[in-house]
């Protein structure tokens, strides 16, 4: 199909907004590359290794050969008379850029999963489907690279219905296998479909091998159930012994799809024509944005639910969910429209944080490259050129019918390091680099240790720290020193307990009084902070609760056994006393610090270090080195299986003892293993290791 403008309106029944995504490695980004190919957007492929591929087009990306960042592409494509516009966003595939991936289903209508045929379901495949289930998002799988050694259709799905969801069910059987792959046989069509090489433009149609008949007829009829499952009038039929019509076999498929109750599974090497069928199954099993319920928020003057549906005749509604600084023209504020339109030079209202925007200009996004629009309506995703004060997970909407739309949440960082500008000079480059990578990626945190004096950056991971630090130099010009990273350790309590902070100072002039009770309570892991009043009578005056409060949370920044954050605990203030003259904010702030570190101390704090899930896979003759060094890593070994060939080990391990662990592996395993960890829980630190981190703080 020929290039066609982005400006050109295409029905919203005809628009995909979708994502592709993946553990890293199985082959996202280059299923991608033959996506654009294939639909005439690109005249040559770019491959991934050789650091040309469309999506990733950072410094970082083309150097390491990973997609960092979320990019947004678009082609066209005809499928059974019909034009359609097919959006696709490739988020990373790597867990420290969870987030991108996070941001990005936040906003799809749907998502296609990846997976690399030799090992089936991996680790990130995992997270990815379950973001996706968090947002309700329609899926549809595609098993990636059969073409190679270990290369296994069957026990890759085995693998999507055992650990996934049952609800999977193959739509296509791969023809061949490893290095004799050559295609496929259709389910739905019972037709089979081949290819000569990898260089093949189209796919021949052919009779179905006869040593095929019998596993064909065996996963058709289970197809064939399945979607009958879906509508009462498809199963009377199918009950009946009656024969389903294709019409009806797609038309089943596309509601199991979009109800979540079916996960069509494809499978092959996404270097060939086979991606002309998946993008044909993208476009009939994929909502539109039309087949998505109507987005929630609330109102923000009265704070009832509210909802906008997808129409361009509705007030404008839309969610920024992303923001990237081009060296060009600034910041680009990447955002979904849901309902109405956005125009160029028009105003819009940013619900928020309660001030008017202007919409300098509107873009659609190829990759890096841009193409300049009068308007984005509703399901439209592109991005806002002068946008100011807004940031990532902000509602852009009509004033007069304001909405606020539910906010992106993110993890909190856990690793740490210092960092210096190498020069004197670079001092205010560094930190005016900093809050421009922190604009676009919220899981980056910086602050300020005043007691050291050190910038100290925090992110998801030593890749993402490394990254940061690479960013700096190749698109800001500002180089770097670096401390070694640093675990971010929490604090919190065991028991509940009392305490009381009574302030007086009397010095001459005006005095200062502040009396508080509160106690203090254990929250459920991962639950947060909670603080209550139950000032009754007036004992403290309710100006001078929320100074209480703020007390506490200087308090719990900096914590009371190693100087780690206090998290998961409650608060309640219950009673006290002022005095007419004496009582001040800044007094019932110190008396709320103060009871704050008694209560702690008395509830038996702990500190809490992150626990991450690692998964190695390495050949069998490793295994003994590799379980011996999981082991001394304090690691607790939960399960080890045999996938593709080589043998996985799973466990967990504190965060604390992973720093080069990837290197470390490759040194025992003879370059041959190979590791994915993500962050699992934050568990009690030991009692000997928690003396020795003490030590080292101080």
């Amino acid at each position: 199909m020929s290039k066609v403008s982005y400006d050109v309106k295409f029905d919203l029944d005809k628009v995909r907004n979708i994502g592709i995504i993946a553990h890293i490695d199985a082959g996202k980004t280059t299923t991608t590359e033959r996506l654009l190919y294939f639909t005439g957007q690109k005249h040559k492929v770019g491959e991934v290794h050789d650091g040309q591929a469309t999506t990733d087009f950072m410094d970082e990306e083309k150097d390491r050969g990973i997609t960092i960042m979320s990019a947004a592409v678009t082609c066209f494509w005809n499928y059974r008379g019909d034009d359609y516009r097919v959006n696709i966003i490739d988020p990373p595939g790597h867990v420290d850029f969870t987030a991108e991936v996070e941001r990005s289903l936040r906003v799809l209508d749907g998502a296609a999963v990846i997976f690399d045929g030799k090992m089936g379901v991996e680790p990130q495949s995992e997270t990815v489907w379950r973001q996706a289930s968090k947002y309700g998002v329609p899926r549809i799988c595609f098993v990636n690279k059969l073409n190679l050694v270990g290369g296994d259709f069957l026990m890759s799905l085995d693998t999507i219905k055992e650990r996934l969801s049952n609800k999977a069910v193959a739509i296509w059987l791969p023809i061949g296998k490893e290095s004799k792959l050559r295609g496929f046989v259709d389910l739905l069509e019972k037709k089979a479909y081949t290819y000569e090489s990898v260089q093949d433009q189209e796919l021949k149609e052919e009779e179905i091998p006869a040593e095929m008949q019998e596993n064909v007829e065996k996963y058709s009829e289970e197809l064939i159930e399945k979607i009958a499952e879906q509508d009462d009038s498809l199963m009377e039929k199918y009950l009946n012994g009656e024969e389903l019509s294709l019409d009806e076999m797609l038309s089943g498929l596309r509601k199991g799809v979009i109800n979540g109750t079916l996960y069509p599974v494809m499978g092959g090497d996404s270097r060939t024509p086979v991606v002309t069928k998946f993008l044909d199954m993208v476009s009939q099993c994929l909502p539109s944005p039309v087949d998505i319920d109507a987005i929630q928020g609330v109102d923000p003057k009265t704070e009832e639910e509210i909802e906008r549906k997808t129409n361009e005749e509705g007030p404008f509604s839309a969610l920024l969910f992303k923001i990237v600084n081009d060296p060009h023209i600034g910041n680009l504020s990447y955002i979904r429209v849901y309902s109405g339109k956005i125009t160029a030079g028009s105003y819009v209202y940013n619900s928020t944080k309660g001030v008017k925007e202007r919409v300098g200009r509107l873009i659609m996004m190829h990759a890096n490259q841009r193409e300049e629009v009068k308007e984005l309506g509703a399901g439209g995703i592109g991005a806002v050129v002068g946008l100011k004060d807004s940031t990532t997970g902000d509602t852009l909407c009509d004033e007069k019918q304001q909405i606020i739309l539910e906010q992106i949440q993110f993890s909190d960082p856990v690793v740490s390091q210092a960092i210096e500008p190498v020069t004197k000079s670079d001092e205010d480059k560094l930190s005016e680099a900093l809050a421009k990578l922190v604009k676009e990626d919220p899981t980056i945190r910086v602050q300020s240790d005043e007691e050291t004096a050190q910038t100290i950056i925090s992110g998801m991971g030593e890749l993402h720290l490394e990254i940061l630090i690479g960013r700096l130099k190749s698109e800001f010009g500002v180089s770097a020193n670096v401390g070694r990273p640093q675990v971010a350790y929490r604090e919190t309590i065991t028991k509940s307990a009392d305490a009381e902070g009574r302030y007086i100072k009397q010095s001459g002039g005006r005095g200062q009084y502040g009396h508080c009770n509160i106690k203090i309570e254990p929250n459920e892991r991962g639950a947060g902070f909670e603080f209550h009043d139950k000032i009754k009578g007036g004992v403290i005056p309710k100006e001078f609760i929320p100074s209480i409060k703020k007390g506490v949370e200087e308090v719990m920044n900096t914590g009371v056994i190693a100087g780690y954050p206090v998290v998961d605990l409650t608060v309640t203030v219950y009673d006290g006393s002022y005095h007419e003259v004496d009582s001040s904010e800044s007094a019932f702030k110190i008396a709320g610090s103060m009871a704050f570190k008694d209560g702690c101390k008395k509830a038996d704090p702990v500190l809490l270090e992150p626990i991450m899930f690692v998964e190695v896979i390495a050949p069998e003759e490793f295994m003994g080195d590799v379980t011996g060094s999981l082991s001394s890593k304090r690691g607790v070994i939960n399960n080890t299986e045999t996938r593709g060939g080589l043998q996985v080990v799973s466990a967990l391990v504190p965060l604390a003892e992973l720093f080069g662990y990837t290197t470390h592996l490759r040194s025992i395993t003879s370059g041959r293993g190979n590791a994915t960890m993500e962050m699992s829980h934050y568990a009690e630190v030991p009692k000997n290791i928690l003396e020795e981190i003490i030590e080292n703080k101080g």
